[in-house]
């Protein structure tokens, strides 16, 4: 009889504490929980990054937690360059790519399998939205692109850094000059040493070499003005992509992930100089950097013109011409449509 009543009364008590939690999970409910569970429930999303000023947008959105607020769940993966990490959403390792990824390097994984990355974002750049450029020894004779003539000239590491530099250089006269791959950190070094007479680089490397006196910009806007034809032009170079297997898994998730980072972009629009403190721990751009560094420009995948689309199918076609890609591939069928 005794033990009847225990098992009851344990019954009961367990009763009242599942109640309890119950109504402690509607409270909670009234409080905001859901968002909070909701994030802990959704897909991880796994963005690779290239360390340059052009992903400001997606460090922005990190650090200010637009994703967060939106229940999400990003995780940034650093990369040492835009061909791996182009490699990562490929085998599955990554789900997308933060603005800054070379452009080139998602098409030639779209090449190889075709209808996987869709980009939602892109950061054109030109001669006033200051990307690339060509920079040498701040003791260096040359004036114009043609003093290259013969010289030694770094590019970044893959393909696109690659078959950029020679282009420009040849199609700003300076013939027989031989392209060297070196990681982008080590452009302004080199030049310093004198093992290399110029560098075909990305921002922030000439804000850097400036500031320590030892390289300067010979010209800036290079993709713009020898490989579109005109100075202005935006190149788009990097973009943000997400694979279409997570968009067709998460669509939900992909669909705020991608508005979330527009925030990110309208951020660095309308707070230029607040948003560079995110360049920090992403980039080495840090201290007095962070104020000189120039910032690209971005164009959501709503946003792009028919203008826009031919600049950048201009820039693909290249490629093609070059026969890094195997076949020509049409940048509409890459943008995400929403």
């Amino acid at each position: 009889m005794t033990h009847t009543t225990a098992t009851s009364s344990s019954l009961s008590s367990r009763r009242r504490q599942v109640l309890q939690l119950g109504v402690a999970g509607a409270a909670m409910g009234v409080l905001g929980a859901p968002a909070l569970l909701h994030a802990q429930a959704g897909p991880k999303i796994r963005i690779g990054y290239w360390p340059i000023a052009a992903g400001l947008p997606f460090y922005a959105a990190i650090e200010l937690g637009y994703f967060k607020e939106a229940g999400l769940d990003v995780e940034p993966l650093k990369f040492a360059g835009a061909q791996q990490v182009m490699e990562a959403v490929l085998s599955g390792r990554a789900d997308g790519t933060a603005n800054g990824t070379g452009s080139a390097n998602i098409a030639i994984g779209e090449i190889a399998q075709p209808g996987t990355f869709k980009i939602f974002c892109s950061n054109p750049s030109n001669v006033k939205n200051v990307l690339d450029e060509v920079i040498v020894p701040v003791a260096s004779p040359a004036k114009v692109m043609a003093d290259l003539k013969g010289k030694r000239v770094a590019s970044g590491p893959g393909i696109q850094n690659v078959t950029l530099a020679k282009t420009i250089l040849e199609r700003g006269g300076a013939v027989g000059a031989t392209v060297v791959e070196l990681p982008i950190g080590q452009h302004v070094a080199a030049l310093a040493a004198g093992q290399v007479d110029g560098a075909y680089t990305l921002e922030p490397t000439g804000t850097i070499g400036r500031m320590n006196g030892t390289t300067k910009v010979l010209e800036a806007g290079v993709i713009a003005k020898y490989v579109l034809g005109d100075p202005v032009a935006p190149w788009f170079g990097g973009s943000a992509s997400l694979s279409s297997d997570f968009i067709k898994k998460n669509p939900d998730a992909a669909k705020k992930f991608v508005a979330a980072y527009g925030k990110g972009v309208a951020y660095v629009r309308s707070k230029s100089v607040e948003a560079r403190q995110y360049l920090k721990g992403y980039t080495p751009i840090e201290g007095a950097l962070t104020a000189e560094v120039p910032l690209a420009a971005y164009t959501m995948y709503n946003e792009f013109t028919p203008a826009d689309v031919a600049h950048f199918q201009k820039f693909f076609d290249l490629f093609s011409e070059k026969g890094i890609f195997s076949s020509r591939l049409m940048v509409d069928t890459m943008l995400y449509k929403g």
